[in-house]
């Protein structure tokens, strides 16, 4: 099964679609009014930790979906699946509030992991958008496993910097 033919079965059976980005910011919601205000200890941090992830795989993958589609395959928005590169964003941001109202985020076990993942992809997909503009065509004696390890360097130097920056705020 391909990408595309996953997107095309979720695209014809919305319902599933749909039940799970409602649910997702529904128990939020519910989980904030049972909490009573405990948000911060076990096993509430925990079920917060599980629905935060829940909701900010599909939405970081539909966000960065939708990058990849509208820069490199020039794709209309007004071509763009409501239910696989909307839906999950919009969820992702609406349990992500309804969350923040009830605990902080520093207190959830692995939401700094996000943090790195969405800067990690960001930091790829602005690389790969910039290769693709500027069409270089560099003739080297450099081998390419030290092109490989310059790359990764760089990206180590870039988590640590976004480190230090975020532990400024």
């Amino acid at each position: 099964m391909t990408l595309q033919q996953f997107f095309d079965l979720l695209s014809a059976n919305p319902v599933i679609v749909l039940f799970y980005f409602i649910a997702l910011p529904l128990t939020a919601f519910l989980s904030g009014i049972l909490d009573r205000g405990e948000g911060h200890k076990s096993p509430w941090k925990y079920a917060y930790c599980a629905l935060l992830y829940m909701a900010a795989v599909p939405g970081i993958f539909a966000v960065f979906l939708n990058v990849y589609f509208f820069l490199f395959e020039r794709q209309s928005i007004l071509q763009a699946n409501i239910y696989t590169q909307f839906l999950p964003t919009v969820a992702m941001f609406v349990t992500f509030l309804i969350i923040r109202r009830n605990v902080d985020f520093a207190t959830i076990p692995g939401f700094d992991k996000l943090s790195g993942l969405i800067m990690i992809v960001t930091a790829l997909i602005a690389g790969m958008w910039v290769l693709d503009r500027t069409r270089i065509i560099a003739i080297t004696f450099l081998p390419f496993q030290y092109v490989i390890l310059i790359i990764i360097a760089l990206l180590v130097l870039i988590r640590i910097d976004w480190k230090r920056l975020a532990n400024k705020t």
